[in-house]
């Protein structure tokens, strides 16, 4: 399928166009593509200061969210590459911690197709080697690369050993690419997952992670003995105290003795937050304070992740109190962490569009209870499910009386 982004800079737009008509197809999933592609280029991936590779089904990108921010409290200046873009496509790339400009992005993205033209590479592996040029020109003290889809064949894996490595919460998601029939690889569809994922892993790396059930830690497990790196999960090398809107890291490397409270919300970001504070805390100096830890956490924010919106167009469309929040999630590990995080809350009001790869009444199932009416949309320029066919499963499936379809979230508001 497709992906979509748009810019209003003519000279951005102009190599997006460019960009959408490559083929992300499972036919063509693999590193030879990108390790041509950045040879071609000067090998950029192998210039990159201080780096963290994050991978995970759900919780990367918010993982990467608060690395950025506790290494910017600490006065660093951060590269950080990360995927989809909610609004620009510049913010997939961030350059010592700005946003690349559109005049950079263009002539990036023009260097890397021209440079590539014959090569078939896909949409995520120009993008790819275009931040790696990025990161490799312009000066900074680490660098933050989100492992886009997988890990193993992922794009991103193709950098030498990083600093550290942090693998976030698993789940099944991206079936169709990670499922795949291949020799050699992990029946069970939750240990395949962790086994794509686990691909990153390096000779001689630490590697963080999340606490999981036991066949999935020791999937891990056996990627980190075959390389020689080194783990460091949740639950032995490090935990999470929770304390109301706050918790505690504590770990044998040194516990933090104040609390920390994150302006994200929900509690899977508090397992989130002590990822990416055990991920530091393996990296090599200069370690970040307590004072600079609790100030990142604090500050880390990560747009459409159980995001409640401020004044503006749709809100004032809304009677007094009404609360909107924003959350990407689209898959049921999601949906778990939506319905704790959603609890408490008054009955929802559910706007929904998901793309035709996802499970919808698998996302939607945890917090099914809490739904008071349900409004499917289209997602334009992408394969989704037809709204009127979301409405027949949460009727059938959910047991959701109040279903209907709009043509946008702005309508149905």
């Amino acid at each position: 399928m497709p992906d979509h982004a748009h810019s209003s800079d003519p000279a951005v737009q102009n190599q997006l166009d460019r960009l959408a008509a490559l083929s992300p197809g499972r036919d063509i999933l693999g590193l030879e593509r990108i390790a041509e592609l950045c040879a071609r280029l000067g090998n950029p991936q192998n210039q990159l200061p201080r780096t963290f590779h994050v991978a995970g089904t759900n919780g990367k990108g918010s993982t990467c969210a608060y690395l950025r921010a506790i290494l910017e409290a600490q006065g660093r200046k951060v590269h950080s590459y990360t995927s989809p873009h909610l609004v620009r496509f510049n913010e997939r790339i961030r350059l010592a911690g700005q946003l690349i400009d559109d005049a950079l992005l263009a002539a990036l993205l023009e260097e890397v197709l021209d440079e590539g033209a014959d090569l078939q590479a896909s949409f995520f592996e120009v993008t790819t080697a275009a931040a790696f040029l990025a990161f490799a020109r312009i000066p900074a003290d680490d660098c933050i690369i989100e492992v886009g889809l997988g890990g193993r064949l992922d794009a991103t894996n193709i950098i030498p050993p990083p600093a550290v490595c942090g693998i976030a919460s698993l789940g099944i998601d991206h079936e169709a690419f990670l499922l795949a029939p291949e020799a050699g690889t992990p029946d069970d569809p939750a240990m395949r997952i962790a086994w794509e994922k686990a691909g990153i892993i390096k000779t001689g790396t630490p590697v963080a992670t999340l606490a999981y059930p036991p066949h999935i830690r020791d999937t891990i497990a056996a990627k980190v003995a075959d390389v020689g790196a080194t783990l460091f999960p949740q639950g032995e090398g490090w935990m999470v105290e929770a304390e109301g809107d706050a918790f505690r890291w504590v770990s044998k490397l040194g516990s933090i003795a104040q609390p920390l409270r994150p302006r994200m919300t929900g509690a899977h970001q508090k397992a989130n937050a002590g990822l990416a504070i055990a991920m530091l805390r393996l990296a090599p100096d200069p370690q970040p304070s307590d004072t600079e830890i609790a100030r990142g956490v604090a500050d880390a924010f990560w747009p459409g992740r159980m995001q409640r919106l401020g004044d503006g167009p749709l809100t004032e469309l809304m009677p007094d109190e009404t609360e909107i929040w924003l959350d990407g999630g689209h898959n049921p590990d999601a949906g778990v962490a939506l319905a704790k995080a959603l609890q408490d809350r008054p009955p929802l009001h559910i706007i929904c569009g998901l793309l035709k790869n996802k499970d919808a009444t698998g996302f939607l199932q945890p917090f099914a209870d809490r739904i008071a009416s349900f409004q499917a949309v289209p997602i334009p320029g992408h394969e989704h499910h037809d709204p009127k066919d979301l409405c027949h499963w949460v009727q059938s499936g959910l047991g959701i009386v109040d279903a209907t379809k709009a043509t946008s979230a702005k309508a149905r508001i």
